[in-house]
């Protein structure tokens, strides 16, 4: 019976990956009442067959929190004009992207991811690829936010559990450096191939482009930091959100219309990401209730072990709660509770190589596809909603992250965690 109610989850996510192909037309139009269906479906029983209540109010309470965050990003990020004009070169990209990336540990990653998005698509028009925006989600969408609680969501849930804010940076800077170094020389190689082969015309257009930064908006610059701050606030109950949407509501009145009109700002990407991700998180329910129930039984007792599998279910799951279902596994080994900030720290001190693994892993792997991390999805919501093409679910996972992603988190697992 438990493996039927994972069929709305299975079913949603390959609707995601085939809809808008075999049905475009209609999928565009029915998407959010097909992912709501779904996710009544999970409701209903565990609500009146499961008298669960629990479950769908505390799934319920952390899709509010999740969908509050990246609306405020999305909104006040959106009111920021921020227009780079200059060469497109190989070196610019790398440039920008490794700023993206430090960016994200101070924004988040979404913050990072919305702020930057709009302009490198900008400064790529003349010769703008899906490999362009892949590797923007590879890099500041999902890897680039592993050195701060507030870069990637799994790790801000350790900081609040009690792994120490500084910690994260001390023991993960070598595996983002690594990473991040290692997808820059990659992303670096296929844009000069590419840079090499566009017509001289094309060539002559990037070649002539004035080097010129502008900006607009810049007073929601310090509302980014209000949001930021605001995630840190776990008292009283849903305070933290409403600030979130308050600055969300004061930053898109008072931002003029020329500055939405130069983003081409609109609400159909944070749109499809919230009707999708609420379909999400009520047909995971029971996905990550069997993988809490049965975590003893799995066999993970090495850190390489723990590595793949809790990857392997971010790349699909929601990595939070993935973070923590793993953290806790973990701890249970050696009969630790993750709710006693003394006993995390014990367990830091003796088995920190397990936490790296899981912390790594968790953020990594997001990048996998697009429902890995809420970012990813939201740039293919904006590359859309600008008429670039974007890979489909699978092609972006054949063509893009299993032949480039995949062959350097073995490389990680091999020098680190085997």
């Amino acid at each position: 019976m438990e493996f039927l109610l994972f069929l709305p989850f299975i079913v949603l996510l390959l609707s995601i990956a085939v809809m808008p192909f075999l049905a475009g037309h209609w999928w565009e139009k029915n998407y959010g009442k097909y992912s709501i269906a779904l996710a009544l479906i999970i409701v209903v029983y565990y609500v009146f067959f499961k008298r669960d209540t629990h479950s769908v109010t505390h799934t319920g309470i952390e899709y509010i929190s999740f969908i509050s965050l990246l609306t405020s990003l999305f909104v006040v990020s959106g009111g920021i004009f921020f227009k780079i004009k200059g060469k497109s070169t190989p070196i610019r990209n790398v440039i920008t992207l490794l700023f993206g990336a430090i960016s994200s540990n101070l924004f988040g990653t979404t913050g990072a991811a919305m702020l930057l998005i709009r302009p490198f698509i900008n400064t790529n028009k003349y010769r703008l690829k899906p490999y362009h925006l892949v590797f923007f989600i590879f890099i500041v969408c999902n890897i680039g936010g592993s050195l701060t609680p507030i870069g990637d969501p799994p790790l801000f849930l350790g900081y609040l559990k009690g792994v120490p804010f500084f910690w994260i940076i001390k023991e993960l800077w070598l595996y983002w450096l690594f990473t991040i170094v290692i997808l820059l020389l990659i992303f670096y190689v296929i844009d000069k191939i590419n840079y090499n082969k566009i017509k001289d015309s094309v060539k002559h257009k990037i070649e002539d482009e004035g080097e010129e930064i502008k900006f607009g908006g810049l007073y929601n610059i310090p509302l980014l930091f209000v949001i930021i701050g605001s995630v840190f606030i776990t008292k009283p109950f849903f305070a933290r959100e409403f600030i979130m949407l308050a600055v969300a509501v004061i930053s898109y009145k008072s931002t003029p219309k020329k500055v939405h009109n130069l983003n081409k700002f609109t609400f159909e990407p944070i749109k499809e990401v919230a009707l999708l991700f609420v379909g999400i998180f009520m047909t995971m329910m029971p996905v990550l209730e069997y993988l809490n129930q049965n975590s003893g039984n799995l066999g993970l007792t090495q850190p390489g072990q723990l590595y793949w599998a809790a990857g392997t279910l971010t790349s699909f799951l929601d990595n939070a709660p993935t973070y923590l279902n793993f953290f806790t596994l973990a701890m249970g080994s050696q009969k630790l509770s993750i709710n006693n900030p003394a006993e995390v720290l014990l367990y830091l001190d003796s088995h920190k190589i397990y936490v790296i693994a899981i912390s790594v892993s968790a953020v990594f792997f997001g990048a996998m596809t697009y429902i890995g991390n809420g970012p990813n999805f939201m740039v293919k919501s904006i590359a859309d909603s600008k008429g670039i093409k974007m890979p489909s679910f699978f092609e972006y996972m054949y063509k893009y992250s299993i032949p480039v992603l995949l062959p350097v988190f073995f490389i990680i697992w091999l020098l680190f965690f085997s």
